[in-house]
Order: structure tokens, then C-alpha cells, then sequence
């Protein structure tokens, strides 16, 4: 394609290719690396031939993408306006870089004093209320309090806030000081302050240290803090929300209230703050889900469990089909496990020992104890066991989408993102030691070209190494990690170490995602194992026939369907791209007399594989485009007595408005060609007819 003709492709369907990962380098300027990278193999699922002129013009073969794109590194970007519904091409790309407590201590201590004036500015109010602990928090902070007899309501929140503000005025210091237990102690029973001393007990150094504010408050504090209150920026401070908190996290005790605030450094990271937080509300997967008819959650059947509707189960399908097709052609197997299992198995992998609170209780089975399932592993590693195996079928992976069960309190309980019942994108790798770095590297290929066919291409990754509590040798360990580090360095991607920070059964990788907010969300985990091996005696027989343990690799993508699924309805805004649409094209008659016409368009639709249905209702024809503007569907067409004399359809697409009226073969056709190659039907069109212009 000449470049000037690029340069016009791009500008115009720069919105409608994000979900195909095309040109994401383009897009993203600030890569972790300059080399491109390329996945193992293709990224699309499909397998069908799309017209050639669509080929050159996004420079693609019938195997998918050029290049997968890299990851970005792990600034928060924030964009001050969002795209329009109406309009996905014209985004301001006016940003504001929001600072994280990681990268900004500055910023931490603002929150940490923040928290502490919030307290003393309550117990100066409300004499009687009792402090208990008070941190900051990553976009903020909070304070538990012991109010039973008045509790908190949310007009109190006005007064804290400008009592808070009148000790900021006063700018009173804040002064350290070191303290014996004893003292402490003595100090706490003074003020009568019962949960300080609990506090005190789980404090194992000495000396204690105590933070005052001026001469009048403090509490038991490491630090670290501003030097005197003056320094908080007050019209950077807000008061944000009461909830209910039971002390130490135990049902068992008393509930505490808590206050949550929100600090930053000045006003504009405020507003830009506050500018997500609007757009997080009107993304929230579980308003959209309800207002899309995707998925619901019965209380009359239980918290935690999903009800998937038929719409979110066309695209939950389109997801695991995608995922199955992607696997299979990395060369991983399909597994297929039980929801139970006896309770002898869970007690082999040590679930049942170490895990035990996030599982449901067990059930009598003729005498037996059966567990439901929390975790597919141990399943896998049976049908390993299941015959001795020759270090000849190294390596051997695995894959599952295994249904789980965990407990979990009805207060944590949170949409799609944290369920009772829920399906892991599971999957086992059992290798020689001498393949671990390659097929890590595999796995980051893979979960590099599965997360950008959604549009995920921003990355936060962390390698997490030996804890000081280990199973495993030294030899085993400086392996694994090495090849953790090998597998990352060939990618070329930057990556934070969590010294220590690994599992006591192995080294891992983590790795986050960045929506189209900024927001991090934990999605893929990669997981070296040394225990479920030794713990299910797994054996291969070597090259010199002595048995051997392979190394195990658990890793999952997705982390859930369920979690994933929610995520990418809030990246999204329920406006899903053309090819995972639950609906992709419906018909929009003027009148009633224009309805077979619909109907005929509709089966030859259907038979080209899109996702075709007709207005059924007997409204005007402004109130169905409306209607369809609501429910977010990405083509529709109008059809009246024009469409049906010329045998077309008038086209609207919800990025770019009306394109003009089409012969039905031709849309049709190239409607199927852009979900098969997962564009948007106006960029295809736009960069065919840029493409013919030229020509």
C-alpha cells in the first residue's frame, strides 16, 4: 500500500482495529522494546480465506496478524475525556499521568497523614469513638472506628471533612517518637483505647513507635508522614464512603466502621480521579450486564453463582472457542475432569490442610467423604499418573476448562469478579528440566496472542522468587528461576522482581492488564511447581531409565471466564467489537410491509455466519435505531421501499453513523469477511475505498 494511503488507513480505522491487535505498535508509542515479536502461531480462530484486497490492505495471510504487538510498561495513564459511544474515532488524546504510592513516596505519606488527620478531626467530634487501624491505600486510605452507640451516617462525612481542613489550617507537626512496650502500653490504658492494645500485641520490634499530631492526638505509627499537617493539599482531599468492617477480618468479632478517603497532590489528579471513577460507573460490568441481557446473578439460587443469559453465552462461547482452537494449535491436549472427587485426593495435594477455609463443606457419598472441586490440578495430575511415562513424551500439556467451587463470604462476593462457582482457563505443562525456558516462552506467546485478540496489549509483569519457606532444592529453584527470567528477557519485556515473593511450591510469573481506563487488573498467572509432583510421586523414566520428577507449570490466561468476561465488558462498555457481538447486524423495517424482505436478507445472513435478527417491535423507525443504539449492536440496516426495489440495505454502524445504502450480496459478503478477520466493517470499507481511489 503506497504511504500515503496508509497513513489515511490508519487515521480512520485506528478505533475500529484494536480488537484484531493490528498496528497496536503503532498505536502505542512507549514500548517496553523496539523488535517486534511473533507469536508461534496464528492468532485468529477462524480459518477462512478473507478476500485478498482485505488482506493487502491490512496486511494480513490467511494465518492472522503480522506481528503480535509488546506489552507497555507500568505507568497509569488516564485519559481526561473518553470516547464517545457515538463517536470511537474521536478520542481526546489529552492525558494526565495519575501517581501510584509505588512510584511517588511523596504521595504516600500525603495519604498516611491524611489518615490520621481524618481520625483525630472524628475523635474530636465524637468523643467516644474508638481508633483502631488507619493505612493508605493504593488510591487513597481509610480508618476503622468503634462507633456502636452513634453509628457514622454519610451527611457526617461534610463535618469530618472540615474539621479535617481546620487542623490542615493549623498546621500542626507531626512529630516521631520511640516508646518501650511498657510505655505504650501504660499510654493506651490511659486513654481507655482496648483495640490499640490488640495492635500492640501483633507489633513484634521494639522500640514502639508513636506519630503525635501537635500535642493533642496520635496513635501507634511506622510512618512514614508529612512534617506538619500544613503540608496536605485540602482541596486534593476528599471523604468518599462508609462501610462495614469486622475487626482483624474475623465474622467473629466485633464490626467496625470504616471511612475511606481519597488524597492527592493537587486538584487536577483529583478531578482526574474523579473523572475515572464516573467512567468506571457507567462501565460496571454488573449494570451492563443486566442493561445487555448477558448474564444475572439469582439470589433465589444463591450469592455467587452466574446465571449466563443467551447473549452472554453467544460470546462466552466465541471466547472458548477461540481459546480451544489457540491451544490445540500450540499442540496442548484437551481435558475433560470431574466436579468432585473423594476427599483422599484433596488431602495428597494438600488443599484440604492449607486451603481448607475456601471450601465448601464436604459431602457423604455411601460412607465416603467427596469434596467439590476448588481446583482443577490434582485431577491433571492423576490422569498423569495414570501410566509410566518416558521422558521421550516430554513435554506434555495440558488444558481444561474445569468449572470450580470456593467459598467465599457473601460480603466479598462482587459481579463477575468474585463468584462462588466460576471456570479457570486451566492448564498444565509437565517437562524436562532442560525445556522449562522454551515452553515458558511458549506460554507467553500464547498468552500474549490470546490477550491481544481482545484488545489487551497493556502489561504490568512480576517475577516472584524463593520464599524464605520452600519445598524444593537449591538446584531446582535457581533452575526454575533462571528459567523464568530467560523466558522474559527473550520476550523483551521489562518486568518488576518480588524477591521472596513466590509460593512456597515455586517461582512465578504474574501478569496484569491495563483496561481502556488505566486501570491494573491480575489476569494471568504462570506457576512453576515442585510440590504436587512429590506430593503424587508423577515420575518419568530418563534417558538412563532412572525415574525421574517432571516439572510441573500450572498457568492460566483468562484467570476465569467469569472474572475475564467482566473485565472485558468494562474495558468495552458492553460496545464489544463486530466479532464477538452477541448480535452483529439487525434489520430495521420502516413499515410492516418491508418485514419479508427482513426476513429473507436475515437467512441469507444467518447462512454467512453472522449474527442476524429483526426488529420484531412496531415502533417508528427513530425509536428502533434508539433501541439499537441501546443495545449496542454494531451494524444495522434500514429497509424501506428503496432497499427492497434495489435489493440493498442501508447501513449504520455505531463507530462511524451512516455509510450509504449497499447491494445485499456485497454487504453481506463483506460484513463476513471483516468478523472472520476480526476488523470492523467501516474501517474494511473505508480502507477498500481508499484503496480503490488509489487505484
Amino acid at each position: 500500500m503506497p504511504g500515503a494511503v496508509k497513513q489515511v488507513a490508519l487515521a480512520s480505522g485506528i478505533a475500529m482495529l484494536a480488537f484484531c491487535g493490528i498496528y497496536r505498535s503503532v498505536f502505542r508509542p512507549s514500548r517496553l522494546a523496539a523488535t517486534a515479536t511473533t507469536p508461534r502461531l496464528a492468532t485468529r480462530p477462524f480459518g477462512t480465506t478473507c478476500r485478498p484486497a482485505l488482506q493487502r490492505v491490512l496486511g494480513i495471510g490467511r494465518r492472522g496478524a503480522s506481528a503480535i504487538p509488546k506489552p507497555l510498561g507500568p505507568a497509569t495513564r488516564v485519559t481526561r475525556a473518553f470516547s464517545s459511544v457515538k463517536d470511537k474515532t474521536k478520542q481526546d488524546e489529552k492525558a494526565i499521568e495519575l501517581p501510584t504510592n509505588d512510584n511517588n513516596p511523596n504521595l504516600l505519606r500525603i495519604r498516611h497523614t491524611s489518615a490520621h488527620v481524618m481520625a483525630m478531626a472524628v475523635q474530636r467530634l465524637y468523643p467516644g469513638v474508638q481508633v483502631t487501624i488507619g493505612p493508605w491505600v493504593d488510591n487513597g486510605f481509610y480508618y476503622d472506628f468503634y462507633n456502636p452507640e452513634n453509628p457514622f451516617q454519610e451527611e457526617d462525612l461534610k463535618k469530618i471533612k472540615k474539621e479535617m481542613e481546620k487542623i490542615i489550617k493549623s498546621d500542626l507537626p507531626l512529630r516521631r517518637e520511640e516508646v518501650s512496650r511498657e510505655e505504650a502500653k501504660r499510654r493506651i490504658e490511659a486513654i481507655n483505647e482496648p483495640y490499640k492494645l490488640e495492635i500492640l500485641d501483633a507489633i513484634k520490634t521494639e522500640p514502639i513507635t508513636i506519630y503525635h499530631i501537635g500535642d493533642e492526638w496520635w496513635d501507634l505509627c511506622a510512618g512514614p508522614h508529612v512534617e506538619t499537617t500544613g503540608k496536605l493539599p485540602k482541596n486534593a482531599i476528599e471523604l468518599q464512603t462508609i462501610a462495614g468492617a469486622y475487626w482483624r477480618g474475623d465474622e467473629k468479632r466485633e464490626m467496625l466502621q470504616r471511612i475511606y478517603g481519597t488524597a492527592w497532590e493537587n486538584k487536577s489528579q483529583l478531578k482526574a480521579y474523579k473523572d475515572l471513577l464516573a467512567e468506571a460507573k457507567r462501565r460496571d460490568h454488573r449494570v451492563l450486564g443486566t442493561k445487555l441481557d448477558l448474564f444475572s446473578i439469582q439470589e433465589d439460587a444463591g450469592g455467587g453463582l452466574v446465571f449466563w443469559h443467551p447473549k452472554g453465552s453467544t460470546i462466552r462461547k466465541l471466547i472458548e472457542d477461540f481459546w480451544k482452537d489457540l491451544h490445540i494449535q500450540n499442540g496442548y491436549e484437551l481435558l475433560y475432569t470431574p466436579h468432585v472427587a473423594n476427599l483422599d485426593l484433596w488431602k495428597t495435594s494438600g488443599h484440604f490442610d492449607f486451603y481448607q477455609e475456601g471450601m465448601f463443606d464436604q459431602m457423604d457419598v455411601e460412607g465416603d467423604m467427596y469434596q467439590i472441586k476448588p481446583m482443577n490440578c490434582p485431577f491433571h495430575c492423576l490422569v498423569y499418573k495414570d501410566k509410566l511415562r518416558s521422558y521421550r513424551e516430554l513435554p506434555i500439556r495440558w488444558a481444561e476448562l474445569g468449572t470450580v467451587y470456593r467459598y467465599e463470604r457473601s460480603g466479598t462476593l462482587h459481579g463477575l469478579m468474585r463468584v462462588r462457582g466460576f471456570t479457570q482457563d486451566d492448564a498444565h505443562i509437565f517437562c524436562l528440566p532442560n525445556q522449562l525456558e522454551d515452553e515458558l516462552v511458549g506460554v507467553l506467546d500464547l498468552t500474549e496472542s490470546i490477550l491481544s485478540r481482545f484488545g489487551f496489549d497493556n502489561y504490568e509483569i512480576n517475577l516472584s522468587t524463593r520464599p524464605e519457606k520452600s519445598v524444593g532444592s537449591d538446584d531446582i529453584w535457581d533452575k526454575a528461576e533462571t528459567a523464568l527470567r530467560g523466558a522474559l528477557k527473550r520476550k523483551g519485556w521489562d518486568f518488576a522482581v518480588d524477591e521472596g515473593g513466590g509460593a512456597f511450591y515455586g517461582p512465578k510469573i504474574d501478569l496484569k492488564i491495563k483496561d481502556a481506563i488505566g486501570r491494573t487488573w491480575q489476569c494471568s498467572t504462570i506457576q512453576c511447581d515442585f510440590n504436587l509432583p512429590e506430593r503424587f510421586d508423577l515420575e518419568y523414566v530418563s534417558a538412563d531409565s532412572s525415574r525421574q520428577r517432571p516439572i510441573m507449570v500450572h498457568r492460566a490466561i483468562f484467570g476465569s471466564i467469569e472474572r475475564f468476561f467482566g473485565i472485558l465488558v468494562e474495558n468495552t462498555a458492553g460496545d464489544f467489537p463486530v466479532w464477538l457481538a452477541p448480535v452483529q447486524l439487525k434489520l430495521l423495517p420502516v413499515t410492516e410491509e418491508f418485514r419479508p424482505f427482513c426476513n429473507q436478507v436475515k437467512e441469507q445472513a444467518a447462512k454467512a455466519g453472522i449474527r442476524v435478527v429483526v426488529d420484531q417491535s412496531a415502533e417508528r423507525l427513530g425509536k428502533q435505531i434508539r433501541n439499537a443504539e441501546m443495545e449496542k449492536i454494531p451494524v444495522v440496516a434500514v429497509v424501506g421501499q428503496k432497499e427492497v426495489d434495489s435489493n440493498s440495505l442501508a447501513i449504520r454502524t455505531r463507530r462511524a453513523g451512516d455509510l450509504g445504502n449497499f447491494d445485499v450480496d456485497n454487504i453481506i459478503s463483506t460484513l463476513s469477511d471483516a468478523i472472520h478477520e476480526g476488523v470492523e466493517l467501516d474501517a474494511v470499507m473505508k480502507l477498500e475505498s481508499d484503496q480503490a481511489a488509489v487505484a
